[in-house]
């Protein structure tokens, strides 16, 4: 409701990661088409259950043959001119080994789909957070790219002065104007970025891109990177790729003791309660009592059929090979991922303080520098080094930032949150 008001009213939405997430998880085709194939596998494991159950029917017949003078007309298979059918039927298997295969079979499968819809999701929060703080590292560059372009002005206006005064040659004011120019052309770069990443992240985001937004500034309050062991050992109990290659690996068992059972007999049994007969009443003429129930049971034995139970077991069996050389290659590449993402993380991590401290000492750098060049004592050039190396030093902290919130994002894609 506050969104569409705030839609109505024409006002910016101002978005956290965490409504970032649930927004891209109802707008986000890849993820909505996992969940279904989900509830899809749900439904079929409800179904083979079903089917190992008894079931009941109600059946109702009217059967009207020709009249010839007979008491079964026309059609001798008839028992009478007029059959009535009006009764309750169960049914139920006794030894049915193929269904009991098939409901295990339902419930790997389901497995596999929650297994994948997880994949999904994960990938979709990966994806999520790097446009997220894509974003927020251009509003932090463009926000940077105006400080800079503030203080070459106010470089500009020192030559200026000092050049009336004549303190300075002319050309440290050109030099100092060309600054200024370049500052300009990088803060309308920096604005441009901010708008073209928004696009971006606004299609992941809403049904309509343009749609106004804003993201919370949460860099600096990134969770710490846990121990090596408890990663690993996150991994190994909530990686979705492992799940999904092991319950393929159940279902292709199943699969094979499926198709095994076709060379089973099956037992069934049929009870059946209520009228079948030539008067649609309790009592017949004779007064004897139509209502009834019969039972019965049904043996089936497989005898004869081409080989087709034979070749079902057989792919079957090349199935669950393939199953299983899957989980072996999604075990190995877990192991080559977490080392190669943990080791991405760690040096982001690390390289943090780093970028902020190097940003500190450009920041005095550029301010020791200026104060050196009002005394004389150094040239222009070097204003203008020390003002392009603060530029870069923001940004490269800005994008540190970021780098340590991708690489623990990537991290979780494996381990789940931690």
């Amino acid at each position: 409701m506050a969104v569409g008001v705030q839609a109505l009213l024409g006002q910016t939405l101002k978005l956290t990661l965490e409504n970032a997430l649930e927004r891209a998880r109802k707008v986000a085709q890849q993820y909505q088409s996992s969940v279904i194939t989900a509830e899809l596998a749900h439904e079929d494991r409800v179904q083979a259950k079903s089917a190992l159950l008894p079931t009941v029917n109600w059946f109702n017949q009217y059967i009207y043959t020709q009249a010839n003078g007979t008491p079964s007309g026309v059609f001798v298979p008839n028992d009478g001119v007029h059959i009535y059918s009006n009764y309750a039927l169960a049914h139920g298997d006794i030894f049915a080994p193929g269904k009991r295969a098939d409901y295990q079979r339902a419930i790997a499968a389901e497995a596999v789909a929650h297994a994948k819809m997880d994949i999904a999701a994960r990938g979709l929060a990966a994806t999520v957070v790097q446009n997220y703080y894509g974003l927020l590292a251009a509003q932090r560059k463009n926000a940077n790219a105006e400080q800079s372009l503030k203080e070459a002005r106010q470089f500009l206006e020192i030559t200026r002065q000092l050049e009336a005064g004549g303190e300075a040659a002319r050309s440290d004011t050109i030099k100092a104007e060309i600054q200024v120019a370049q500052r300009e052309r990088d803060a309308q770069d920096a604005q441009l970025n901010i708008e073209r990443t928004r696009i971006g992240f606004g299609v992941l985001l809403f049904t309509d891109y343009t749609q106004e937004f804003s993201v919370e500034d949460n860099l600096a309050t990134a969770p710490p990177l846990p121990p090596r062991a408890q990663v690993e050992e996150l991994a190994g109990r909530n990686n979705p790729d492992i799940r999904a290659a092991q319950a393929t690996v159940r279902q292709g068992q199943f699969d094979v003791a499926s198709a095994h059972a076709a060379y089973l007999p099956t037992l069934s049994f049929d009870y059946f309660f209520g009228i079948d007969a030539n008067q649609y009443a309790i009592w017949n003429r004779e007064h004897k009592r139509n209502l009834g129930s019969v039972a019965q049971a049904t043996l089936t034995i497989p005898v004869w059929n081409w080989g087709a139970t034979r070749s079902k077991v057989r792919q079957g069996e090349l199935r669950l090979q393939q199953a299983r050389m899957d989980l072996s290659l999604a075990q190995r590449t877990l192991l080559a991922n977490l080392n190669s993402f943990y080791l991405e993380a760690q040096a982001a991590s690390s390289q943090l303080e780093s970028l902020r401290r190097s940003a500190e000492l450009s920041e005095e750098s550029l301010r020791l520098t200026l104060l050196r060049y009002q005394a004389g004592e150094v040239t222009v050039l070097e204003v203008v080094d020390a003002q392009s190396t603060l530029a870069q030093a923001r940004n490269s902290f800005a994008d540190g930032l970021v780098r340590n919130r991708v690489a623990l994002a990537g991290l979780q894609t494996l381990t789940g949150e931690f």
